[in-house]
């Protein structure tokens, strides 16, 4: 029996999946990019302090911005307290363990945090921590 040897041709490099992985992934990260600038555009101005941790976010944080006027934003809608509470206690109910950002103005009154802390403890939300930001450096 007589075998025919046939070449291969060579395998091309497919570029057209390539770039659809690429486009996907470039989509992916600006949108998760933008999700997390969503709550830290508000006009808040947190406290400063040279020992405060660095602002790394936690996975599922709710951050919850306290104005100086004592109003709380949450995703950018404005909240009352009860409807603070309602929110906080159905985050609770679906996440065990859920963090909560608290962002309060540097003018805000400390009762206005107070309330916002209390609303969060009575929800069953315990993980509460505070932003702050560094200091600016001296201007030569």
């Amino acid at each position: 029996m007589k075998f025919q040897k046939k070449e291969l041709e060579p395998a091309a490099f497919q570029m057209a999946p390539m770039i659809d992985i690429v486009f996907l992934l470039l989509t992916f990260f600006i949108i998760t990019w933008q999700w997390s600038r969503n709550e830290t555009e508000l006009d808040v101005s947190v406290p400063t302090t040279a020992e405060g941790a660095d602002p790394l976010r936690v996975q599922g944080e709710k951050i919850i911005n306290v104005l100086a006027d004592g109003s709380v934003i949450v995703d950018k809608t404005p909240l009352s307290q009860e409807q603070l509470f309602v929110l906080m206690k159905e985050l609770a109910s679906l996440y065990k363990n859920q963090p909560i950002r608290l962002r309060a103005d540097a003018k805000t009154e400390y009762q206005h945090v107070i309330n916002v802390i209390s609303t969060c403890t009575k929800a069953g939300i315990w993980n509460i921590s505070f932003a702050t930001q560094r200091p600016q450096p001296p201007a030569p």
